[in-house]
Parts: C-alpha cells; structure tokens; sequence
C-alpha cells in the first residue's frame, strides 16, 4: 500500500514457490496480492499444524527471497518457563530461523516474542518479563549478525490490550506489539492504538501488527 502507514502480510506461506502442495499458499501468491510482511512460527501453526523450527527456517528464507518481511514468533509454554527453560526455547528457536542469512537479510526480519501461555488467555506477561526476554533476543542475534540486530524490531504478542499495551512499549527493549484477539474488535483495536501513540515507538517498522485467526486468537 505504497504511501499508506498500513501494509498487508500473511499469516501463513509455504516455502516452495509452487509444486503439488494442494491447500497451501506460495510466496510468490501473496507477493502478487500485495503482501509486505508474512507471519511464520505462529505457536497455533508449531501446534496445531506440527510447524518444525526447520518449517519456519525454509519459509523465512522464502519470504526474503522474494522481497517480503518475515514477521518470526517466537515463545515458551507455561510447563518450559516454570522448568527455567525461557531462554533455550527462544534461542533454538531463533537461531534456527535465522540459520544460513547474510546480515542484511537479517536485517529485515522482525521478531515477535510470544509466550505461548499468554495467548488468548488473557494472560500477559509482565513489561518486565516481556523485556527481558527481549533483550536477550537482541543479544543473541547481536552475537551472531552484529550491527544488523540493532535494525530487527522484536514485537511483543500475547493478550496485548487496552490496559497492557503502554506498559508494555514503555519499555526501551520492545519495539511494537503484535496483536492477535483484540483486533477482532474494532473499539478496543483502536483504543490499543491511541494509548500506543502516547508512548511512541522504537527500532524500525512494523511498531503496530495485527492479525486474525478464524479461533480469534
């Protein structure tokens, strides 16, 4: 949407860009449609669907290749953050994802860090919480790619709302929020929206994503 603040992604792609893949959609499909960004590793997708790390590795690399942004989820159930295991999840999980990229294409990734166990639960992790695992993120990937971590904005998800999202973006390691169930609803959207633009955004686009699923979350 050439001139608008708003631009349209995917929630799902598969990594070939045609073939006997009946049901799927290609990158090349929602290139051609418009999309900006595509949305890989969502945890209802590793979940529900059996996405493996290596999955969300091939679509990520799919995407860029073909110009678009992959917006990567990452997060932990409740079981792994109760055995201490936050870290190791969200490191072999972005790692992976990240496996085998130059730099610069490293660069136009955005990370969105979802607790799987704040997900339409209205559970939310804490702005403290939230950042930091964010920046242990920011470390990771700045181990690995240097200079180019400080371009990829990481995006919190998980029951963002009205009352979280200032919270949340008041914190210099969260770049944006990545929101699920509450977009659904046009008046709370909206209000996300205002209470976000009083605190302002960090790192580069997107600082406000959305999307929807048919179950809402």
């Amino acid at each position: 949407m050439a001139g608008a603040a708003i631009a349209l992604a995917a929630q799902h792609c598969h990594w070939e860009p045609s073939g006997a893949y009946t049901g799927e959609l290609s990158v090349p499909q929602l290139a051609d449609v418009g999309c900006t960004y595509g949305l890989v590793g969502h945890s209802e997708r590793r979940q529900g669907f059996g996405e493996t790390n290596e999955q969300v590795r091939r679509k990520t690399a799919a995407l860029l290749a073909a110009g678009l942004r992959p917006i990567v989820c990452l997060g932990e159930t409740f079981v792994e953050r109760r055995a201490g295991k936050t870290e190791q999840v969200v490191a072999e999980q972005a790692s992976i994802a990240l496996q085998g990229l130059t730099d610069a294409q490293v660069s136009r990734v955005v990370i969105a860090y979802e607790p799987v166990w704040a997900i339409g639960t209205g559970k939310t992790a804490s702005p403290d919480e939230a950042a930091t695992v964010h920046r242990f993120l920011r470390r990771l990937i700045a181990h690995d790619h240097g200079d180019a971590a400080l371009a990829v904005p990481i995006l919190y998800g998980g029951s963002v709302s009205p009352e979280t999202v200032e919270g949340l973006l008041a914190q210099p390691d969260i770049s944006g929020a990545l929101v699920g169930g509450a977009s659904l609803n046009v008046s709370t959207l909206v209000a996300i929206l205002e209470r976000a633009a009083r605190v302002g955004v960090r790192g580069a686009e997107p600082s406000l994503s959305t999307h929807v699923s048919p179950s809402g979350s």
